[in-house]
């Protein structure tokens, strides 16, 4: 069984900084493309930010030039470093990631991570 678990949420002040992280564990063979998605209240899930195996990274336009995803292969952790955040940055964020595993192909999802940016 895999799973992914996030860390790294809480409240952040309005211009700071906070860095997420999403650890995979399990019988993982190897992990393909990593995300980190959100989900604000009252709002529907929207893609933040990719990671290809290949290092390929793309943002969605809110966030290009304040965040930045990178992984860790051997680690198999994926992390998410938010500069400057809004009070629209709060959301509960998931990480998301396509993996080979003992059972085959999968797509995962974290459970989640509130963070919240406010003053």
């Amino acid at each position: 069984q895999v799973q992914l678990v996030e860390s790294g949420g809480g409240l952040v002040q309005p211009g700071g900084s906070l860095r997420l992280s999403c650890a995979a564990s399990g019988s993982i063979f190897r992990l393909y493309a990593l995300g980190w998605y959100r989900q604000a209240p009252g709002k529907q899930r929207e893609l933040v930010a990719t990671i290809s195996s290949g290092g390929n990274t793309d943002y969605v336009d809110s966030v290009k030039g304040r965040v930045t995803i990178s992984r860790d292969n051997a680690k198999n952790t994926v992390y998410l470093q938010m500069n400057s955040p809004k009070p629209e940055d709060t959301a509960v964020y998931y990480c998301n990631a396509a993996i080979a595993g003992m059972q085959g192909g999968m797509n995962c999802w974290g459970k989640g991570t509130l963070v919240t940016v406010a003053s």
